[in-house]
């Protein structure tokens, strides 16, 4: 019984770093990815539709991102949505694709955009503890129905608390190769 709790926090808690992971490759470092826009949500026949189902996305150069929309009539909302959205680019339309040019970023932008990381990191590491306490509070439970003895909610504790530690050391490992990234030149 404790065996099967422990995994299944291990798999919530390992649900919360590929969250994580996604969503640190939609913050931008100083060179192009598809990850910067593939999520991008176009207003497609009134539903929001990711980009990356909409157009073919390649990167031509270091810091530029090439869009190539499968059908023509989508390139003005693919324009607007990078428009509005928070990665602060202008997009060059040309009638048949559009073009991104990423300029470098400044000091003061990748200090911002490394406090962001700090908060994403902050809301796993919740996310994680979050997992463990409802974990623990299962055990108890088992051990209040007496499915489980005291020692073996000693044992499932001591468990879920080494599981949390090794995932909040992991989110931290992630944060770190994210700041070095965002800070490299």
């Amino acid at each position: 019984m404790i065996k099967e709790t422990v995994k299944d926090a291990e798999h919530h808690m390992k649900g919360a770093i590929l969250a994580l992971e996604e969503d640190l490759t939609g913050i931008r470092t100083g060179r192009a990815t598809p990850a910067l826009v593939e999520k991008l949500p176009i207003d497609y026949f009134g539903m929001p539709t990711p980009l990356m189902q909409l157009a073919s996305i390649s990167i031509p150069e270091a810091r530029s991102i090439l869009i190539k929309p499968f059908d023509p009539t989508t390139l003005k909302a693919i324009e607007k949505s990078i428009l509005a959205s928070e990665l602060g680019l202008t997009p060059n339309n040309d009638g048949k694709s559009i073009r991104l040019n990423l300029p470098p970023l400044t000091e003061e932008r990748r200090r911002e955009l490394v406090k962001v990381v700090r908060n994403r990191l902050e809301e796993s590491r919740i996310a994680i503890r979050n997992i463990r306490r409802d974990i623990i509070k299962d055990l108890k439970e088992f051990e209040k129905e007496k499915l489980i003895s005291e020692d073996d909610l000693k044992v499932g504790e001591e468990e879920i608390q080494k599981l949390t530690d090794h995932m909040i050391a992991e989110i931290d490992a992630i944060g770190t190769k994210k700041e070095k990234e965002i800070m490299e030149v």
